[in-house]
């Protein structure tokens, strides 16, 4: 009896399903396929589930790139054709379904680039990651500490690692590049101060790593902050190492990394205790002429035409405008959508279709430049600051860096610093690394987690026989 009544219950199940039209669509599971972007090709899983109300749902893991989950903001399928649609990231995608049901054909679009881009089922999606040979695996030849330390009504948290052998020792603060980053700068798969630090360490100097305010166990509100938040951070670094026996206060440098190449010389600038300074991939002109640069070179090395480009170009000008000239943040959020409505009003049907542009499509550049972080750095010119620079500086970029561009930074940097008096500086371009000094092919962001090198070695011993080097001289 009970094993018919759960046959009828199972039956009364299906029956119910089918008349709800909840059969589960044969679209259903995962797909994997890779997307050929110039000399790069990443390996992308979509995973299209069913929602309790019927709904199709759907994820993108892009596995060169170390993204995992992202969502997929709308998900349409009549049977045949797949639509994707990623409207934060400006891309689609449509595939048409095989009769087998194994195989997606379609194309990828991304910013006007049309890829191809076939997807099958996947029944194994447990791929691997790309591997990191380069991070340090215990024991180390060196201690490695945490430590907590407070800035204000904050608490900064990290890691150090000390030489092994008698001290007091030299010892480097990591600043790191734009966005909430961790200790390590966790980027695609890569820790590249994980990396720099155990390199340092093991070359006899000291190496203070710290989670971002308001990231991992760092308190704090990130999305609050500025970067001069960000140079008092690090001067709340300075001052903790100057308390630690093993120590020297007087070898106490900073290195910054992008941003963190902003910040550092902002630090050394307001405190005599930072003797020395490195940047890497650091800026040396005003934000918005960077963001300029950097926006050509990254659309350029995605195929984006010219007149992509352009059109661009002339957007993100009338956007950076507003935001730089509205100092009240809720106004400057209103201002910018009024901006980004005028923009959308303002495009042919043709162009508006071209260009992939919807109001949706712009609310996240929206929403970025609103923040006081933004607005602080449309607002400021580093080349006061680095004029105030007195002790050693050390300023590298890799050759194929197309978010900070050699060309354009390198000189800015050095002219500054000369400028204002500084008697040790030194710039390197280092041939064929990225903007994450990996040996790369073209530079693109895409290529980052597809390169197993997390910094090449050729940037590890400039840094530290930089530092070696000033620092036996003190």
């Amino acid at each position: 009896m009970n094993r018919l009544r759960a046959c009828i219950g199972v039956a009364m199940l299906l029956l119910l399903g089918t008349a709800l039209g909840r059969e589960v669509p044969k679209i259903v599971g995962a797909w994997s396929g890779a997307l050929e972007v110039g000399a790069v090709r990443l390996r992308l899983v979509v995973h299209v589930t069913q929602g309790d109300d019927g709904a199709l749902r759907a994820t993108l893991d892009s596995i060169d790139q170390n993204a995992i989950g992202i969502p997929i903001d709308s998900v349409a399928f009549d049977g045949k054709t797949l639509h994707l649609g990623l409207p934060g990231i400006n891309a689609a995608y449509d595939g048409v379904l095989d009769q087998a049901a194994k195989t997606l054909t379609g194309s990828w679009k991304q910013r006007g680039n049309v890829l191809p881009l076939t997807l099958d089922r996947s029944e194994d999606v447990a791929s691997t990651l790309p591997k990191r040979p380069q991070e340090p695996n215990p024991p180390f030849p060196y201690q490695a500490r945490e430590v907590t330390y407070p800035n204000g009504g904050i608490t900064l948290a990290g890691t150090l690692t000390v030489p092994s052998g008698p001290g007091p020792h030299p010892v480097v603060l990591l600043i790191s590049g734009s966005g909430p980053q961790d200790r390590d700068e966790a980027v695609m798969g890569h820790r590249p101060f994980l990396v720099l630090a155990d390199h340092l360490t093991r070359n006899g100097v000291a190496v203070l790593r710290v989670d971002d305010r308001g990231v991992a166990e760092s308190t704090g509100s990130f999305a609050t902050a500025t970067t001069e938040d960000f140079a008092s951070d690090a001067l709340a670094g300075v001052a903790h190492l100057k308390t630690l026996p093993d120590i020297d206060a007087n070898r106490i440098g900073l290195v910054g990394h992008s941003e963190g190449g902003i910040v550092a010389p902002m630090a050394a600038a307001r405190s005599s205790d930072v003797a020395f300074v490195v940047l890497m991939a650091g800026v040396g002109v005003p934000m918005e002429e960077l963001l300029r640069a950097q926006s050509r070179l990254l659309l350029k090395a995605s195929g984006a035409d010219d007149a992509y480009i352009a059109r661009n170009e002339t957007i993100s000008a009338q956007l950076m405008a507003t935001a730089r000239a509205e100092p009240d943040a809720a106004l400057r959020e209103s201002k910018l959508r009024e901006t980004a409505s005028a923009i959308i009003s303002g495009l042919t049907p043709q162009e508006r279709a071209a260009s992939g542009l919807s109001e949706s499509a712009l609310e996240g550049s929206v929403q970025m430049l609103a923040t006081p972080w933004m607005h602080f750095l449309l607002t400021y010119d580093p080349v006061p600051t680095l004029r105030r620079v007195k002790v050693p500086v050390l300023a590298i970029n890799g050759e194929l860096d197309l978010q900070v561009p050699p060309s354009q930074n390198l000189p800015a940097i050095k002219q500054a610093l000369v400028e204002g008096g500084n008697q040790d500086v030194t710039t390197i371009e280092l041939p064929k690394l990225n903007h994450l000094f990996q040996t790369a092919v073209t530079g693109a962001p895409a290529e980052y987690g597809t390169i197993e090198e997390t910094i090449a070695p050729i940037a590890l011993k400039t840094v530290t026989d930089w530092i070696v080097a000033r620092t036996a001289r003190r």
